[in-house]
């Protein structure tokens, strides 16, 4: 195989993965962003937590809503807690690295805020513990996982929302999370501010 050949591999594999995506996330996409609407408006806020470059989407996610996505807004109540620094390397060092978001989520959650928690396999242990503490604060957690579901998937409430990735790569997974992170951007949006 060229090199060529390769890259076009990743195009038609990101491809098939996105398109297998639409036909099974879509409703779940949307029910996602209804609840992010009623957070909003009911004064609540969207805490959102990954690793890696889940964190990254996390970041990505929080800074849409507090900025614009595409239309110009008041900015909306989002905070990615991968970023500061100083709590992660305090706490991961006081405590343990799997607490991180937790105490964060104990400390900043709300009955009426949501958590995003995004893990790619499903069983990432801190964001698992971001879970129960989310829980534990009577919040709704809206999660953006892949391949099985991992972990996650056992813990979720009824009430809250698994957009699970079918697919068992890594970066196909990460790609089709940020197409979602901007279907809900749009979505929110839309909702809040109508339009085309």
């Amino acid at each position: 195989m060229d090199l060529i050949d390769r890259v076009n591999t990743h195009f038609l594999e990101s491809i098939a993965a996105k398109e297998e995506a639409r036909e099974m996330l879509s409703p779940a996409v949307a029910a996602a962003a209804e609840r992010m609407v009623a957070c909003l408006m009911n004064e609540g806020k969207i805490l959102a937590c990954g690793n890696g470059g889940s964190a990254a989407d996390a970041q990505h996610f929080a800074a849409e809503m507090l900025g614009r996505f595409e239309k110009e807004r008041p900015g909306l109540a989002a905070i990615s807690l991968a970023t500061d620094t100083s709590a992660l390397t305090a706490i991961g060092n006081d405590y343990d690295f799997d607490m991180v978001f937790s105490k964060q989520v104990r400390a900043l959650g709300h009955t009426n805020d949501l958590l995003l928690a995004i893990s790619t396999s499903g069983n990432s242990a801190n964001v698992i513990e971001a879970i129960y503490a989310a829980h534990e604060r009577g919040m709704g957690v809206i999660a953006l996982t892949g391949k099985d579901g991992g972990k996650i998937s056992e813990i979720l409430s009824p009430e809250d929302i698994q957009l699970n990735v079918p697919a068992l790569r890594t970066a196909r997974i990460q790609e089709v999370h940020i197409l979602l992170i901007h279907a809900l951007c749009d979505a929110i949006d839309y909702m809040l501010l109508g339009g085309e």
